[in-house]
């Protein structure tokens, strides 16, 4: 029996334009990046850290990463 292999689809259409699929969960990492990063900031967490825009683009990649393995997984 052969195994099930799940391939990320090429393009997705969106009201007739194709658009890679990476696009949208990229667009959707930076709402949810915006909104965790407004949080952070409105408790002063970035007072703790030594480089807050590095750990700004740390969340983003994590969330990014996140989004396109539970999705692709």
């Amino acid at each position: 029996m052969l195994p099930i292999v799940h391939t990320m689809p090429r393009e997705l259409a969106i009201f007739g334009v194709l658009l890679p699929t990476i696009l949208p969960l990229f667009l959707l990492s930076l709402v949810l990046q915006g909104a965790l990063d407004w949080l952070l900031g409105r408790f002063g967490l970035y007072r703790h850290l030594w480089h807050p825009a590095l750990v700004r683009l740390c969340l983003l990649v994590c969330i990014f990463g996140a989004l396109i393995g539970a999705l692709y997984a």
